[in-house]
């Protein structure tokens, strides 16, 4: 399957009309669709018109913008806008580049600079925490549609390579003892972690299955359970019932309790 129709762009092909919905994708998805997408730059295409976004200019702003020393917007306005600190986002972005040399700004053959690693991961960064299509970051970012996909896509997996031995895993022994002692020091003793679950508005629901992803909210929606600590740190999710099931059915089939269950838990 070509890359322009993946997944990822079915799902966010009819969504750049309405700011007040939203685009359900998981991580899991986008590395899918990653690793089987089948990617062929054979070079020029006849008849193919070259936009020029002048890439060098938008990154130049874009710096100016958030990353100078005497940025633009205040690291405030920078937190508001990425939902991150600025320090988190540049880590992150350099994490990335080092890990994939796709990010790693370079010339093409005719000598021309393209895309920087700032601009492509801001462009990731956009669709992933606002749920805006593809072509929706071209008049900031200066970055096309099929572009931000591959970054979109790369980003997630380079995401997932790099930080999922501390950051995706179960707790280990000195994780509980340390979550124990720190809920019994807040007055719940015995205590791991909050669980909830939340729905999430899945605006190209297919019209056939609506009525098992309706539940108590009008729109078909997705549930997410997690399990955080006081400090935001998430142990545990799980993504993907119909929003048809109440916080019990998830927790049922859900794999929390299955390490407790197996004997494997610390």
């Amino acid at each position: 399957m070509p890359l322009k129709r993946s997944l990822v762009q079915r799902e966010l092909d009819d969504s750049s009309s309405d700011d007040d919905d939203y685009v359900i994708f998981s991580a899991a998805q986008i590395v899918h669709t990653y690793s089987n997408a089948k990617r062929s730059h054979g070079g020029s295409v006849l008849g193919h018109r070259v936009l020029y976004r002048d890439r060098k200019g938008g990154h130049e702003r874009m710096f100016q913008d958030y990353l100078a020393v005497n940025p633009t917007y205040t690291p405030e306005i920078f937190r508001r806008r990425y939902r991150m600190s600025r320090d988190l986002f540049v880590r992150i972005m350099n994490a990335v580049e080092a890990h994939d040399d796709y990010f790693v700004r370079k010339r093409n053959a005719a000598n021309t600079l393209g895309l920087s690693c700032f601009q492509k991961v801001t462009a990731a960064f956009r669709m992933i925490t606002y749920g805006v299509p593809a072509d929706a970051t071209d008049e900031y970012v200066r970055i096309g549609e099929s572009t931000v996909l591959e970054s979109l896509c790369r980003f997630v997996a380079a995401v997932v390579d790099i930080f999922e031995d501390e950051y995706l895993r179960y707790t280990n022994e000195s994780d509980t003892a340390r979550l124990l002692a720190m809920g019994e020091r807040r007055g719940f003793p015995g205590m791991l972690g909050s669980i909830d679950c939340m729905h999430w508005a899945w605006k190209n629901c297919p019209y056939e299955k609506q009525g098992q992803y309706k539940g108590h909210v009008e729109k078909p929606t997705i549930i997410l359970e997690a399990v955080a600590s006081h400090n935001l740190w998430i142990w545990h999710a799980f993504f993907g019932m119909p929003g048809s099931h109440n916080d019990i059915n998830v927790l049922h089939r859900s794999p929390l309790f299955e390490n407790l269950a197996e004997g494997t838990a610390p």
